[in-house]
């Protein structure tokens, strides 16, 4: 490394490189750089009293003997402390031009950059009366580095090219000033080059330097290996050292790395730890959900004296927030004998998290001092709870009130517009976001794009994404885009502008963008592109990154590959809740749910903390097991509130109910609907529904559809299922009843439809359809299949026809299902031994999975796998539908 940077070292006297993103100046043309713009922005305001007016024969006096240096220390010492002593020194010093003393002028320019007044500091250097030294520009360096503005962060590296181009050696301190310049406007370019610079010097040997280095390494462009390394060969390390390395690790999400380098560093260099290796190893806990190692860090905490640290009782509040109950979050709040306004709010983003919005809410009100991020946590919290309503409405206070809105404010205003689904104040908003001239930020722009694809207006997010001109984040917009195509269910649009943006070189496929790729390709079941996605992530670094990792695990569930799922699971560095949530989905997408209560065995021995989706998942798992374990799930839903400070919701209730639904538990049921403590969901009642029409009680289902249509009277999905409900009873009169009211209230049931994707080109059907290009060729191979499965013992189930027709009519109705053209498509079009997979809009009937297990049978040329996707009647907790293997059968 040393030897591939010390080529670089001529940056000191040479010309900078034409590619220079930050419009560096040359050395040579740096004075006149600042010389042109001193008379702009840069003019000080130096205003005199009467006070003042003794100062000039004071100067004067004092400068005219040269033993009187402690009356002159004495007055630099001072102006440290005043704004109006400093310009009123700086105002005697130009009128005393023939005095011009050195010391004094550094003295003052040191006082401006104190008290903050950088643009007198900046006039004042360009008027020295003699070459600085390394001190003076170190402490220019690092005072420009320092501010908010920009604009002087660049002036920070001119300030470092300038004094090399003078002559002047850099320091430790130096080198440490403009790398944090570096850091700070992310020019990771001109840190490579001081790199170099740092190992010809030899102060590469400083821990101080390498701390820095490590630093620049670590927050431009993730640089985690270079910064292990760097860290490796450092011959002395201090505090800070050690703090660097593991913040790095956690910022990676590397969090098992930062865990062994923290016993790494008790073990080796027996230093005391302080409050931000406590703070960020509790952040490494509470985003890897690693319960046991984030007691031991609070045990270690009060251990060294640190427990009643500020910042380690902040991070100690976040982490109960992510692994602990709220009881455990109040009990530190209330234990905390200082709190700031980060105390306050990380309160908020608690009761927010554990979904008590009231509370959340008079946390907010008792503050007793509030900044933006106090707002913005509950506007957010607001959207995360789904209360997009109180999110504009604070969001109308804040603009009312007229504060200074962020990016982030408006992007949660347009996911609180998300949530409602309400055109017109979607346009309202984005009236709002061009009026103030956010419209040309490109985190709202995205937000607003994507909020247009959320609300179905796939025409208005069509033309934002035509007429996008911010090249910068081109790559999310298409991402946004993409998922967009894929929740409206224009899959083949989707596919289309991945392919066009990736060979225009738009798509650019960071972490963010491969999560949202691979979440489309589980989605429509594109299991090849899927894993050409995986292999990037593997090339480029990011399967560590535990966001995506969860991705790819969810995408090979969803694609039916489980071995490459768990594979995956288990080659993660690190893990979280959702990890595990994905873990337990995915064999729920399988019905395996015997395998899922053991992914929950595991999680419970581990002491991974669950959440509210964990027990709705886990529950549900009790309607898939090989035996009746309806106790056992009682006994868990029993102790949600009490042994697990879970409060149940109505997608609880679903999954409970669906589960004594399934073992015919009907009664039950509903008397658990009955006695709840809060007004059943529409959801609730149609778990019991759906449950009835598995056992054909038309009592109790007529009840539940009662309720669920004085609720949602304009669902066609309770129409449908009461239908069937009548049709599964043979009570046909009555299921043509429900049809023809759906038809007179204008309610239309998406048709059934199944997919499979061919050289990168999705093939739909539908029942009994003859639209493909190859029709003649599907139900000629369809015929063949039929009659071979028949051959091998499959027998038709004409009870999932439900239509009053003739038996023949009901087999030919069942031979015609979209999933068998598909699977017929497949066979035909696929190479021998090739998976086949089938996606669906519904859950597969009964007689299509019989069908194809046979069809795995009888066909030399492939094994079908057989996937549904989409918003399943049968089980309402579950989001998505089950993957049938039928190489598994």
């Amino acid at each position: 490394m040393a030897s591939l940077l010390l080529r670089n070292t001529s940056f000191f006297f040479s010309p900078l490189p034409q590619s220079n993103p930050y419009n560096l100046t040359t050395p040579s043309r740096f004075s006149s750089f600042l010389h042109s713009h001193s008379h702009s922005q840069y003019k000080p305001s130096i205003k005199l009293n009467h006070h003042h007016a003794l100062l000039p024969p004071l100067l004067q006096s004092t400068l005219s003997h040269d033993h009187q240096y402690p009356l002159l220390d004495s007055l630099s010492a001072s102006l440290r402390f005043s704004p109006h002593l400093a310009s009123a020194v700086h105002a005697a010093l130009l009128k005393l031009q023939e005095h011009h003393t050195p010391h004094l002028f550094t003295a003052l320019l040191l006082a401006y950059l104190k008290l903050n007044l950088l643009p007198a500091a900046h006039r004042l250097f360009l008027s020295l009366p003699s070459p600085p030294n390394v001190v003076v520009y170190s402490a220019l360096i690092s005072a420009f580095s320092k501010s908010n503005n920009h604009h002087h962060r660049r002036h920070a590296l001119l300030f470092f090219l300038h004094m090399v181009h003078s002559d002047v050696l850099p320091n430790d301190y130096a080198f440490v000033a403009v790398l944090t310049a570096c850091i700070q406007t992310q020019n990771l370019q001109f840190g490579q080059q001081l790199h170099a610079a740092i190992v010809k010097t030899g102060y590469l040997d400083s821990a101080f330097v390498a701390n820095a280095l490590m630093g620049l390494y670590g927050k431009c462009g993730g640089r985690y290996s270079l910064v292990l390394k760097l860290f490796d060969e450092m011959l002395q390390r201090d505090i800070a050292s050690w703090n660097t390395v593991i913040s790095v690790a956690v910022k990676e999400f590397m969090y098992d790395d930062a865990l062994s380098l923290f016993r790494e560093m008790q073990a080796t260099d027996d230093l005391r730890v302080d409050d931000f290796t406590l703070s960020t190893l509790l952040a490494a806990c509470s985003r890897s959900a690693s319960v046991v190692e984030g007691f031991q860090v609070h045990t270690h905490a009060i251990k060294v004296g640190w427990g009643n640290n500020l910042s380690v009782g902040n991070a100690l509040i976040g982490f109960y927030t992510k692994c602990g109950t709220i009881d455990d979050v109040v009990d530190l709040f209330e234990e905390m004998n200082e709190r700031d306004v980060i105390t306050w709010t990380e309160m908020v983003v608690a009761y927010m998290e554990f979904g008590f919005v009231d509370l959340a809410m008079e946390v907010f009100d008792e503050m007793p001092e509030r900044n933006m991020v106090s707002y913005n946590a509950l506007l957010s919290g607001f959207c995360k709870n789904g209360e997009g309503l109180k999110a504009l409405d604070l969001f109308s206070k804040m603009v009312d009130e007229g504060m200074e809105l962020t990016d982030f404010s408006l992007t949660s205003a347009v996911n609180a517009c998300s949530l409602l689904g309400d055109y017109w104040v979607s346009r309202q908003v984005h009236g709002f976001a061009l009026k103030f001239a956010f419209g040309s930020n490109a985190c709202v722009e995205a937000a607003l794009l994507d909020m247009y694809t959320r609300s179905g207006r796939m025409g208005d997010a069509r033309k934002m994404f035509c007429r996008w001109e911010l090249e910068e984040f081109i790559s999310v917009v298409c991402t946004s885009m993409t998922c967009g195509y894929a929740r409206n269910g224009q899959l083949d649009e989707a596919i289309s502008l991945v392919q066009h943006s990736q060979s225009e070189g738009k798509m650019i496929m960071d972490e963010v963008a491969a999560t949202s790729m691979l979440g489309i390709c589980g989605t429509i079941g594109c299991h090849d592109m899927g894993k050409q996605i995986h292999c990037h992530a593997v090339k480029f670094g990011y399967e560590s990154n535990i966001g995506v990792g969860n991705a790819v695990v969810s995408m090979y569930f969803k694609c039916g590959n489980v071995d490459d799922a768990i594979g995956m699971f288990n080659g993660m560095p690190s893990t979280d809740i959702v990890s595990w949530n994905t873990l337990i989905s995915g064999h729920l997408l399988q019905r395996q749910g015997d395998k899922a209560l053991e992914v929950w065995s595991d999680m419970q021995k581990k002491g991974i903390k669950p959440d509210q989706v964990t027990f709705v998942l886990v529950i549900s798992a009790y309607r898939l097991t090989s035996l009746n374990l309806v106790d056992d799930c009682h006994r868990l839903f029993n102790l949600l509130r009490n042994e697990y400070q879970v409060e149940p919701t109505c997608e609880h209730y679903s999954s409970f109910i669906s589960v004594l639904g399934q073992w015919g538990l009907l009664e039950e049921a509903e008397e658990t609907i009955k006695t709840m403590p809060f007004e059943p969901s529409a959801s609730v009642w149609r778990a019991l529904l759906d449950s009835c029409r598995l056992h054909k009680n038309t009592i109790i289902g007529n009840r539940a559809a009662k309720h669920i249509l004085a609720m949602e009277p304009k669902d066609p999905s309770t129409y449908i299922l009461i239908s069937n409900l009548y049709s599964a009873s043979a009570r046909w009169h009555l299921s043509e009843m429900v049809r023809e009211d759906m038809k007179e209230k204008g309610f239309r049931k998406h048709p059934a439809q199944s997919w499979i994707i061919c050289q990168n080109k999705i093939h739909s059907f539908y029942a009994r359809d003859r639209s493909h290009p190859q029709e003649k060729d599907i139900y000629s191979g369809l015929e063949i299949l039929i009659l071979e499965c028949l051959k091998a013992g499959y027998e038709p189930d004409t009870s999932f026809v439900l239509h009053e027709v003739e038996e023949y009519q009901k087999k030919d109705f069942l031979f015609c299902h979209s999933a068998k053209l598909a699977a017929t498509y497949g066979i035909l079009m696929s190479k021998p031994g090739k998976p086949i997979r089938i996606v669906k809009n519904i859950l597969l009937c009964g007689d299509c999975h019989t069908f194809l297990k046979y069809d795995f049978i009888v066909s030399p040329m492939a094994s079908a796998l057989v996937k549904t996707i989409g918003e399943t009647l049968h089980d309402p907790c579950i989001l998505k539908s089950f993957i049938d293997s039928a190489a598994n059968i």
